[in-house]
């Protein structure tokens, strides 16, 4: 894992645990978050405009993922014309202040960027790992399944720099559209033949634990593997405006304190009432998989 990277903008802070392990990715909001002494500092993909301080207040600064212009460079796509349910060869590139692409990046987790994509009603996620040419364009293979604007969010941390950047912009995708409505909040979500129970309420202003426990046919997962060197991954999208929050678990793989599931255990932090969609990557059996939830702070969930 690498040192904690400063998390612009999602009103939530997050500090996900296996086992006895702590750690805490935060996001800024206007109220501050009372320090915990076993927690350590723990790295997120994306922003870089938090303070990183746990407990000393926080700055207000622009949601992460809201911009495709920030910290001197820009989020410049490339293709077009995309049509629902057909596969298309994503490209795009990121610019510096010069209007030149950038080609020198440092791996976060495995990668040198990062893709998330979900439709503007939060359907049709997908995280994807794009490859770059000698010439700075990145492509990857997507298919975008249904029609409607797409949120697109490149995920990444320059060589030369020491925090990340979550750039996003929209992506018109053409087809009959058909508007998803946002799945209630529920404890329970089952993805192919694992089912993800939620325990824990949101409550604004206070920290509030939040567990999430993995099983397979009614059987604790208690070996998940490594994935993007971590054993889970957390990706919340703020209904309305999309706001971006990329967070990992504290500790390593391998490093004799962090246990492979069954249970993920997390520290929210929502200074004011919204609805959030959670998406949590694991990989078990050589499969990566993601459970979806719909969390609700305050009661104003729609």
């Amino acid at each position: 894992m690498h040192p904690a990277a400063k998390l612009g903008g999602l009103v939530l802070v997050v500090a996900a645990v296996f086992g006895a392990a702590y750690g805490i990715g935060k996001v800024v909001g206007p109220v501050a978050a009372e320090p915990k002494p076993e927690a350590a500092a723990h790295e997120g993909m994306g922003g870089g405009e938090q303070d990183a301080g746990h407990g000393d207040g926080h700055a207000a600064v622009v949601p992460t993922g809201l911009q495709v212009s920030e910290g001197g460079v820009t989020l410049d796509v490339l293709t077009d014309g995309v049509v629902a349910g057909r596969g298309t060869d994503f490209a795009f590139r990121i610019l510096g202040e010069d209007g030149h692409a950038v080609t020198d990046f440092q791996p976060t987790h495995d990668k040198l960027m990062h893709l998330i994509v979900a439709r503007r009603d939060l359907s049709g996620f997908q995280h994807v790992h794009p490859e770059m040419a000698a010439d700075g364009t990145w492509r990857v293979p997507l298919t975008f399944a249904a029609a409607g604007d797409h949120r697109v969010f490149a995920d990444f941390q320059l060589a030369d720099e020491d925090e990340g950047h979550t750039l996003g912009v929209d992506v018109p995708v053409t087809g009959a559209y058909q508007p998803v409505p946002l799945p209630p909040a529920a404890l329970t979500a089952t993805v192919g033949e694992y089912r993800v129970t939620l325990s824990g309420t949101l409550t604004p202003g206070t920290t509030s634990k939040l567990t999430l426990s993995v099983d397979r046919g009614g059987e604790p997962v208690t070996d998940l593997q490594p994935y993007l060197a971590a054993y889970g991954h957390l990706i919340a999208l703020r209904q309305g405006d999309l706001a971006y929050l990329h967070v990992h678990p504290d500790g390593e793989p391998g490093d004799g304190k962090t246990r492979p599931g069954p249970n993920i255990v997390f520290y929210a932090e929502v200074p004011s009432a919204g609805t959030y969609r959670l998406y949590l990557d694991f990989k078990h059996g050589d499969v990566v998989a993601t459970a979806e939830f719909t969390a609700v702070a305050g009661g104003h969930g729609h």
